[in-house]
C-alpha cells in the first residue's frame, strides 16, 4: 500500500513538472480524434510498453520494486517515463467534445425519467460534471424526449467512464443498463448531431420548433455558470444559428405531419384566408385527438370555439392549460344545435356508430358565404363519426382520415426534400464550428507572442527615451511610442496570419500547428505546457477540496 502511495505521488510530481523538452515531442494534433501521426506511434507504443512494465513491477514486493527501479534507473527513469507518457496523453490529443446521449429513439421513457434533470438543476450538474478529473466543461440538455451530456473531456475513454457513472449515481439506473441504450459521438459527430437536434431532424416530427427553444434555454441557464465554458458554450450558440437558418432557409417546419395538425390545415386551405380569424369552430371530442386539434387551432390564430364532450372535466383542463382563448363546453345533447352554429366541425370520439347522418345535416341553416358557403366537416375518427353520404348534401363538404394522409404524406415527403438541403447547411456549419474551434487551439501562443515582444518594446522605447533625455516633449514621447509599436505590429503580422486558422484561407490545421510549435521553440513561450500544467493542477486542486 505505501508503495502504490508512493507511486501516485511520483506520478503527480511527474505531471506537475513537465519539462520545456517535452513541447518539441508533441506533433500535430490536426485528426480530432486520437489518432497520431504515424513516425510517432512505435514510439508511444514502446512508451506505453515500458510505462505498463513499472506498474507491474510497483505491485510486486518492496524488494523487487527497488530492483526495478534501479534496473530502469539505468538506462532511462520510471518518472522520466511517466512524465513522457503524461504528456503525449494530453498533448497530442486535444480536448474533444463528446456527447453522451439517451434519446427516445433508443430508450424506452421508464428509464428516460429516471434520467431527466430539471431545468433548475442544470448548473448543479454542470458542477459536478466538470469536478470529474477527465471534464473540462459541460452542459446538459434535458426535454421530455432526450437526455443529452455535452462536455469536453481530456480523455475520450475516460470522460466518457466517468460521466456514465455519474449519471448511474444520480439516476439509480445500473451502468449496464446505460451502456445498452446510451449513444456516444465525438467531436465533428457531436457538433453534427447538436444541430441536427437544433434544425428539428431529429425529432419525432420533422422540423418541430420547440426543440430549438429548448436548445437556446441552454444557453440562457449556462450563461455565467462555472464549467459552461467557451467551447461548450460556443457550440450550443452556433446550433441556435444553424436551427434558425434551417427553418429560414428550407421552411422545414411548414406543413403539417400528423393527422390533427392536418385537419386544422385542410380546413383553413377550404376556407376563404379573410375567414380564418373569424370562422366559428366546433370540435366534438375532447380526447387526445380533440385536444391536438384545438392546439393546432390555437396556434393557427383562433381564439374562440365551442367544444362538446361528455364531460366538462376535460374541457376546463384544456382551458387552464391554454391562457387566453375562449373555450366554450357544451354537453353532447347539444351537438346537433352547436353544429347548426358552426362553419367547420371538427369530429374526434370513440363513438362506434355515425354522429351525423345525411337527415341531420340537410336540415342545417346555410353558412354565410363569407365562410364560402360551405360547411366542412373533418372527421378524424376510426369508426367514422359522420356518414358518408353527408356528403351529398348540398352545402356541405366531408373529409376524412384518408383524405387527410394524402395531406401528410405530401408534407412528410416535402419535409424530406427540405431535411436534405437541411443537411447542406448543417454540413457547411459544422465546417465553420471546427474551423473556429482549430483557432483556438492557437490562441495561448498568440497571446504569449503579443506578451513577448509588447515586453521587449517597452524595454527598448524606456532605453530610448532615457537616452533623449528629460526635457522632451510628449508629443515627441508619443511619436517614439506609436513608431515603437508600429514597428512590432508589423512584424508580428507575419507570424499572426500564419497562427489563423478560422476557415478564411487555405491553411490547414496541420501547418497552423506547426507553425505555433515553431514559434514556442523560437521564442521559448512553450505554450502547451503551460497549458497542460494548469489543467492538470486545477484538477489536482480540485480534488483536494
Amino acid at each position: 500500500m505505501a508503495m502504490s502511495t508512493s507511486f501516485a505521488g511520483a506520478k503527480l510530481e511527474a505531471l506537475l513538472s513537465l519539462s520545456s523538452s517535452s513541447a518539441a515531442t508533441t506533433s500535430s494534433r490536426a485528426s480530432t480524434g486520437s489518432s497520431l501521426v504515424g513516425s510517432v506511434r512505435p514510439i508511444r507504443t514502446r512508451r506505453l510498453q515500458i510505462q505498463r512494465g513499472v506498474r507491474c513491477e510497483v505491485a510486486a514486493s518492496s524488494d523487487a520494486s527497488t530492483a526495478v527501479v534501479q534496473s530502469v534507473a539505468s538506462n532511462v527513469s520510471a518518472l522520466e517515463q511517466l512524465k513522457t507518457s503524461a504528456s503525449d496523453r494530453y498533448t497530442k490529443e486535444r480536448s474533444s467534445i463528446v456527447v453522451i446521449g439517451l434519446s427516445i429513439h433508443t430508450t424506452p421513457v421508464e428509464m428516460r425519467e429516471k434520467l431527466a434533470i430539471p431545468e433548475a438543476e442544470w448548473p448543479r450538474a454542470i458542477g459536478e460534471l466538470c469536478g470529474l478529473n477527465h471534464i473540462e466543461e459541460a452542459a446538459v440538455l434535458s426535454t421530455c424526449n432526450r437526455m443529452e451530456i455535452y462536455v469536453v473531456a481530456l480523455s475520450q475513454h475516460r470522460g466518457v467512464k466517468e460521466v456514465t457513472e455519474w449519471m448511474s449515481k444520480t439516476s439509480g439506473v445500473p451502468v449496464s443498463e446505460l451502456c445498452q441504450h446510451r449513444f456516444l459521438l465525438y467531436n465533428n459527430d457531436a457538433t453534427q448531431h447538436l444541430f441536427e437536434v437544433s434544425a428539428g431532424l431529429d425529432s419525432l416530427v420533422l422540423g418541430e420548433g420547440q426543440i430549438l427553444a429548448q436548445v437556446k434555454q441552454v444557453v440562457k441557464v449556462g450563461q455565467g455558470v462555472v464549467g459552461f465554458g467557451r467551447n461548450i458554450s460556443g457550440l450550443f450558440k452556433h446550433a441556435i444559428t444553424v436551427g434558425k437558418r434551417v427553418r429560414t432557409e428550407t421552411n422545414i417546419a411548414a406543413g403539417a405531419v400528423s393527422v390533427s395538425s392536418a385537419a386544422v390545415e385542410l380546413a383553413l386551405m377550404k376556407l376563404p384566408a379573410s375567414s380564418h380569424a373569424t370562422a366559428r369552430m366546433l370540435v366534438i371530442g375532447a380526447g387526445k385527438m380533440g385536444k391536438l386539434v384545438i392546439k393546432h387551432l390555437v396556434a393557427k390564430g383562433c381564439t374562440k370555439m365551442v367544444v362538446v364532450n361528455r364531460t366538462e372535466e376535460r374541457v376546463a383542463s384544456i382551458r387552464e392549460e391554454l391562457h387566453g382563448i375562449e373555450i366554450i363546453y357544451k354537453p353532447l345533447t347539444e351537438m346537433l344545435n352547436c353544429a347548426a352554429e358552426a362553419d367547420v366541425v371538427f369530429t374526434s370520439t370513440a363513438s362506434e356508430t355515425p354522429l351525423f347522418f345525411k337527415e341531420d345535416v340537410k336540415d342545417l341553416p346555410a353558412v354565410g358565404p363569407e365562410t364560402g358557403g360551405l360547411r366542412l366537416f373533418v372527421d378524424i375518427s376510426v369508426p367514422r363519426n359522420v356518414s358518408s353520404c353527408v356528403a351529398d348534401v348540398d352545402g356541405a363538404r366531408l373529409y376524412n382520415v384518408d383524405d387527410l394522409k394524402e395531406v401528410v404524406a405530401a408534407n412528410k415527403e416535402d419535409r424530406l426534400r427540405k431535411a436534405m438541403e437541411a443537411q447542406e447547411i448543417i454540413t457547411e456549419e459544422s465546417k465553420q464550428f471546427e474551423a473556429w474551434r482549430d483557432s483556438l487551439e492557437t490562441v495561448p501562443t498568440i497571446k504569449k507572442l503579443r506578451a513577448y515582444a509588447e515586453r521587449i518594446r517597452a524595454a527598448e522605447l524606456d532605453k530610448c527615451l532615457s537616452k533623449m533625455g528629460d526635457d522632451i516633449s510628449k508629443k515627441t514621447r508619443k511619436a517614439v511610442d506609436d513608431l515603437s509599436r508600429g514597428i512590432v505590429n508589423k512584424l508580428l503580422h507575419g507570424p499572426m496570419q500564419h497562427l489563423r486558422c478560422d476557415g478564411s484561407d487555405s491553411r490547414t490545421l496541420s501547418e497552423t500547428l506547426e507553425n505555433m510549435h515553431a514559434l514556442n521553440r523560437m521564442f521559448s513561450l512553450e505554450t502547451e505546457i503551460s497549458v497542460l500544467e494548469q489543467k492538470i493542477r486545477a484538477k489536482v486542486e480540485q480534488t483536494q477540496k
